[in-house]
């Protein structure tokens, strides 16, 4: 299993739709409006690195508002 922090910077007004909106994808552990020079947190969970980024690609990056990822792969 592998665990991504998904770091998104987004327009004004947009955050607290995503975090809505991520906190019904089962891909998605955690979502959390957060302050400094990011908007929303996402804790993503999945089998491996494509699964990962097929979350972040198909549930993320085509909300309205988000402006850029900063994907963070944990390590062991």
């Amino acid at each position: 299993m592998v665990t991504a922090y998904v770091l998104i910077e987004m327009s004004a007004g947009h955050s607290r739709g995503l975090v809505e909106k991520l906190k019904d994808d089962p891909g998605v552990r955690e979502a959390s409006r957060v302050t400094g020079p990011y908007d929303v947190l996402a804790v993503i969970v999945g089998e491996d690195l494509n699964a990962i980024s097929n979350t972040v690609a198909a549930s993320i990056h085509p909300v309205q508002g988000v402006l850029r990822t900063t994907t963070c792969i944990g390590i062991q």
